[in-house]
């Protein structure tokens, strides 16, 4: 009873849902930027924000020795060791996947795929579009297929004709970043039915919640009765056994096919317990077969992607546009069951409370950290998706609830804190001056505050373990190495910065709700990121403890005072005060030197020329990484603002691409959709440097790059941006009309943009420089 009767449903996809003709799912090629991507980058098999994500694995049970390394995908592998059916931020588990001939239990290397059950595939035999993935296996003549609702996996596998058919379960491994494995059990029932369960133990929870683990938990059926049941762990097979324990835990089931015969699996999945797994499915599954619950997954994304509509000749920028909407939308996945449990940071179960129908107040999610969120995801949030902004405040605000502190990244509320600073305080004041405040307000005021200046006996995984000398002495010792403690940090400077931003956020937050005292407190903190400025050389500076400025200073030194990047890149950061730090360096000198980085950046492509996450890093400028994303919008304080214009648009042209190897810059860090939202918001002209942190949150304007933009907010209003002009070579604002009026400042209130917008920008090829009254 938990297959519904297949309905007839078309795979292919419809034109003429775009104003040119072009189908929103075909722009969106989730291959892009796949070479050497992290562990929840490619999950094609998925809903937006869902907690179901499957896509294939090439590499996951390899392991992932510091928590960050790329895992999982690559577009480079030739072999597919199964499909994962969970892909987060420090979380990975359930690998299913299908054979015939000669049974195998464990993957195989990619060196060496015969020694394992996993198989060769050619490119051309795979499909990878939002809500479903094929790929047909060679070595077995099986072609498998992936689709999801929120919380289910459903897999299809095409079978030849044979006698030795098998679907193989694997559980209890280590699969992306899920970190070491604890335990695990797996369990067929006599109903067709499966369960089980891992807890792993990954790399970040060790650091920052070392007596933390993760579990998790899946209740499947399958719609054939296998002929058998085996278990193993690992290479220890325990033929017609049904169930297993302990690392290495697995199943298999083995049947007889006829040719072209599909088994179909359906798993429903839960971080909370078995219970909620099963009640997860049958809530959104049970009477769904695999075309159903595609065809609802390609209506979902279609819907979602189709809040923003553009129109532009040029495919080449629709697919990097619609690619980077995808994965903005695919990154923080769903927590919580349909009966609004969730695992508490504590170990227990937490309730979300009920509406009077019985739903779940807010959905629960986990969450990378949102060190740089605030230059991509959060604008693109509150224009269009404010109701999960919402829900990500109220995720935050349940772990500090429980724990009393709130932490940077979630993996199923363990502390996972990413890069060790916390940035949860300015997400959540930016939500609540862009007038998201479905939550307790006061609650929210008193975490983000405390996030900003308490330190005594501050848990290591609310990060910011440093913070005392900081708001003491107003800046934080420089100490080699990789350590950050109360004594001092390795990233000393780095966080002196970050911290004056968020200080300076709470404290707009703090004049909002009228509490003086705590404002000012906070403003003279945000005003500490001069005392790492050193005025002679015109770079920020590490200090140590004595006050004085290190000797032997290399501003292109990654890790020498600055977190995955050097002076040269976060010299820039101050985005809460821009107007202050170019009046510093002076107009001249900032420009000058602005100008001078893109120039000379452009031709590293903007991000260093290495396949590696951490390519950049002791660049001038690195577009692959979170400190550098708001630097080509500073012009836009300065007295040349058309050079943000002619910047922005180079670096949408340069480092984006639409290959495997060339989508996100050479194999840069895409953290759940942060450089796909930059994309998505530069390539339509709006900007703000300061993360929405205002009493009245405003946008920077850029070059549009498409003919026309379409944006429905969620209160149905409409902002229509159109470009007149828009020819190659017109990267330059001409003129900007709002609602048919002209329009002279150099930003635009959100409130204007809510109320319904129309901004015709004309373009040329030569800078207006009297556009902006303003500046």
């Amino acid at each position: 009873m938990l297959f519904g009767t297949a309905c007839n449903s078309s795979t292919d996809v419809q034109e003429g849902e775009q104003p040119d003709g072009d189908s929103l799912l075909e722009l969106v090629d989730p291959n892009i930027g796949s070479v050497h991507s992290r562990w929840f980058f490619y999950t094609p098999g998925a809903l937006p924000f869902g907690m179901a994500k499957l896509g294939p694995s090439t590499n996951g049970s390899y392991g992932n020795k510091s928590g960050w390394e790329a895992v999982g995908y690559d577009g480079r592998h030739e072999s597919i060791e199964g499909f994962a059916n969970l892909h987060e931020f420090q979380i990975g588990g359930f690998l299913f996947t299908a054979t015939t001939g000669k049974l195998y239990t464990v993957p195989g290397t990619l060196e060496k795929p015969d020694e394992g059950y996993r198989s060769r595939f050619d490119k051309e035999d795979e499909v990878a579009t939002p809500g479903y993935y094929r790929v047909k296996l060679k070595d077995y003549d099986v072609t498998a297929e992936l689709t999801a609702t929120e919380r289910v996996g459903f897999h299809k596998y095409t079978f030849p004709k044979t006698d030795s058919a098998h679907i193989i379960l694997d559980i209890g491994n280590q699969l992306g970043e899920s970190g070491k494995v604890k335990d695990a059990a797996v369990t067929f029932n006599d109903d067709n039915t499966i369960e089980g369960w891992v807890i792993t133990y990954p790399e970040y929870v060790k650091k920052y919640q070392p007596d933390g683990e993760v579990k998790i938990y899946f209740s499947a059926v399958i719609n054939k009765t296998p002929k058998s049941v085996g278990a193993f762990n690992g290479n220890d097979r325990k033929e017609n056994q049904q169930s297993t324990t302990g690392i290495g835990s697995g199943l298999y089931m083995a049947f007889d096919t006829q040719e072209g015969e599909s088994i179909e699996m359906k798993a429903g999945f839960s971080y909370t317990s078995l219970e909620n797994a099963k009640k997860n499915l049958l809530a959104e599954a049970k009477d769904l077969d695999f075309e159903q619950a595609k065809t609802l997954a390609q209506k979902k994304w279609k819907e979602e992607l189709g809040k923003i509509k553009i129109s532009d000749p040029s495919k080449e920028n629709k697919v990097k546009f619609y690619t980077g909407l995808y994965h903005a939308l695919l990154g923080r996945g769903l927590a919580s069951d349909v009966n609004g449990q969730f695992p508490e940071n504590d170990g227990s179960i937490g309730q979300i409370p009920l509406d009077e129908n019985g739903d779940p107040e807010f959905k629960f999610y986990n969450t990378d950290s949102v060190w740089g969120a605030f230059w991509n995801l959060t604008q693109l949030w509150t224009l269009v998706w404010p109701e999960y902004y919402n829900d990500f405040v109220q995720s935050h605000l349940a772990v500090y609830k429980n724990s009393g502190w709130m932490s940077d990244g979630l993996a199923n509320s363990k502390y996972v804190s990413g890069v060790g600073t916390n940035f949860v305080g300015l997400v959540i004041a930016a939500a609540y001056q862009a007038n998201i405040r479905d939550y307790d307000v006061e609650l929210a005021f008193k975490a983000a505050y405390e996030n900003e200046v308490k330190y005594e006996n501050r848990n290591e995984g609310a990060g910011k373990t440093d913070l005392q000398p900081f708001v003491e002495n107003g800046f934080i010792p420089y100490q080699p190495g990789w350590d950050t403690s109360p004594e001092g940090s390795a990233f000393s400077v780095s966080h002196a910065l970050e911290y004056s931003f968020s200080s300076y956020a709470v404290a707009q937050f703090a004049k909002a709700l009228g509490k003086d005292a705590a404002y000012e407190e906070l403003m003279k903190l945000s005003r500490n990121w001069e005392k790492v400025y050193d005025e002679e050389i015109d770079f920020v500076r590490p200090r140590l403890a004595s006050g004085d400025f290190i000797q032997d200073f290399d501003p292109f030194a990654p890790w020498v005072g600055f977190q995955e990047g050097n002076a040269w890149q976060y010299t820039f950061y101050v985005p809460h005060t821009p107007e202050a730090l170019v009046e510093k360096m002076g107009d001249e000198k900032f420009v000058s030197r602005l100008d001078s980085i893109f120039t000379v950046s452009e031709k590293t492509g903007f991000g260093g020329e290495d396949i590696d996450a951490f390519a950049g890093l002791s660049y001038l400028y690195n577009q692959g990484n979170q400190p550098n994303l708001h630097i080509p919008w500073l012009f836009n304080f300065t007295s040349q603002p058309w050079l943000t214009q002619k910047w922005v648009r180079r670096i949408c042209d340069v480092f984006y691409g639409v290959e495997e190897i060339h989508g996100y810059g050479l194999g840069q860090d895409e953290d759940q959709g942060q450089l796909g939202a930059w994309y998505v918001m530069s390539s339509i002209g709006l900007f703000d440097v300061k993360g929405l942190v205002e009493t009245q949150p405003s946008f920077q304007f850029g070059s549009p790059l498409f003919d026309e933009v379409e944006i429905t907010t969620a209160s149905g209003k409409t902002i229509r941006i159109t470009t007149k002009n828009n020819q190659e070579g017109n990267v330059f604002i001409q003129s900007i009309n709002l609602n048919g009026k002209p329009y002279t400042q150099s930003h635009i209130g959100l409130d204007k943009l809510r109320a319904g917008a129309h901004l015709e920008i004309g373009l040329g090829n030569t800078p207006n420089k009297t556009l902006f009254e303003d500046l």
